[in-house]
């Protein structure tokens, strides 16, 4: 065997983690998936005036199915992929509290509908990573119509506290 042959043996082997065409749609559609599905929120967000859009949303719902894939390729057993959840949930919360702010001259503390958005995002692309493609998308119709209600709601809450008598 010539020095090409094996370079290219060396190569092809190193690429070969997904066996047939099968793997390869699941993959692709479980990953792409998590990415649309993540981006639907971050839309959401963005057109909100939040700091974490599209990008932030989908690289986090598609990060979050990778590391629920590889596991799963390599034949993982279920407790080594609850150790990956573990560390991807705390992981996702470091991400999470760097957008959480309390401004010194605010009574409020910012960023909270943000940082459950981002973790929110990451059980759906785990749920797209596991292959539970319904679950993730029911959730993700959940979240938005979560954040499309909460003006109506705050405005009905406004409406029967500004009605009602004060003590």
């Amino acid at each position: 065997m010539s020095a090409w042959d094996t370079i290219t043996a060396t190569i092809a082997s190193e690429f070969s983690d997904i066996g047939d065409l099968e793997q390869l749609t699941r993959l692709v559609l479980r990953l792409v998936l998590a990415a649309l599905l993540g981006g639907m929120l971050g839309l959401q967000r963005e057109r909100q005036g939040k700091e974490a859009g599209i990008r932030t949303h989908m690289l986090v719902a598609a990060g979050s199915a990778l590391f629920v894939l590889v596991p799963l390729q390599t034949g993982m057993d279920e407790e080594g992929v609850s150790r990956v959840l573990q560390g991807l949930l705390a992981g996702i919360g470091f991400l999470c509290a760097g957008t959480i702010l309390k401004l010194p001259s605010e009574e409020h503390v910012r960023g909270l509908t943000t940082a459950a958005g981002i973790w929110m995002t990451a059980a759906i692309g785990m749920a797209c990573g596991l292959g539970r493609e319904t679950t993730a998308v029911i959730s993700t119709l959940l979240v938005l119509a979560i954040l499309a209600l909460e003006r109506p709601f705050r405005r009905l809450g406004l409406r029967k506290n500004a009605q009602s008598p004060e003590s």
